[in-house]
């Protein structure tokens, strides 16, 4: 079983923002499509995911809605705002540069 891997400040942010690109989603839904995509690398847990969730919004980069869930439940999905769209354009082109520059130190003999 591989090990959980913690994510570096604002990381799990510009993971929630990418899912929600994709089509509103609960928070649960969230968690196991990052879980899912990552192949199993990032297991987000409640205690981050909801505060995370909570700041998006607060940052008005992602809106809640009240739907039902698949199992016939009240829950709230989110989804990327006009706003949220530009943000995670700007996050990823920073990913971007930030990977560049750790590849560049780490090809350093």
């Amino acid at each position: 079983m591989p090990q959980p891997t913690d994510l570096l400040q604002g990381t799990l942010d510009v993971l929630i923002l990418k899912t929600l690109a994709l089509e509103p989603m609960h928070g649960w839904g969230i968690a196991q499509r990052i879980q899912q995509v990552s192949k199993n690398v990032f297991q987000i847990g409640q205690g981050s995911l909801y505060p995370a969730l909570h700041r998006l919004e607060y940052k008005g980069w992602i809106q809640a809605d009240w739907g039902e869930s698949e199992n016939n439940r009240r829950a709230k999905y989110y989804s990327l705002t006009r706003t949220g769209k530009k943000q995670l354009q700007a996050e990823v082109e920073s990913w971007d540069r930030l990977a560049a520059a750790v590849a560049l130190v780490l090809e350093q003999g």
